[in-house]
């Protein structure tokens, strides 16, 4: 039985750089940094869910290099999704996160579903925060 998801992958261009992007701008702890072979295995979590991991990965194997490729430019102009972040203030946490030099793509804006701003980390990736509200769909 499927108990939860423990794993997801936000591909990046430099993963030192990515770490300490999630680390030290968004609050998340370093869990694994394991060479293996040529391979970099690089996770971090946020510590109010230690049982989702998130896998900073290189564009490289297991994809080829047409693939790999696709996703380093993608990353390069900003096209690239990456997480969805719950937040208690949107508001109060965008002014936090642009006073420690982040850029934001959306400012905060009132949603059906809550307050949405968009960021993008260091290598591009867009990231969404919510302070989510009770709506009906």
């Amino acid at each position: 039985m499927i108990m939860n998801i423990s794993l997801v992958t936000t591909y990046c261009l430099d993963q030192d750089q990515a770490r300490d992007f999630y680390v030290d701008i968004l609050g998340f702890e370093p869990v694994s940094d394991v060479l293996l072979g040529e391979f970099r295995w690089v996770t971090v979590r946020h510590p109010s869910q230690p049982e989702l991991q998130v896998t900073l990965m290189t564009p490289g194997p297991p994809l080829d290099d047409e693939a790999a490729a696709f996703v380093r430019r993608q990353l390069e102009k900003g096209g690239m999704g990456g997480l969805g972040l719950r937040v208690d203030d949107c508001r109060k946490t965008h002014a936090e996160l642009v006073a420690k030099g982040v850029v934001f793509v959306q400012e905060p804006e009132d949603r059906p579903y809550g307050v949405e701003a968009v960021l993008r980390d260091n290598s591009g990736n867009w990231l969404v925060i919510v302070e989510p509200k009770e709506y009906a769909a």
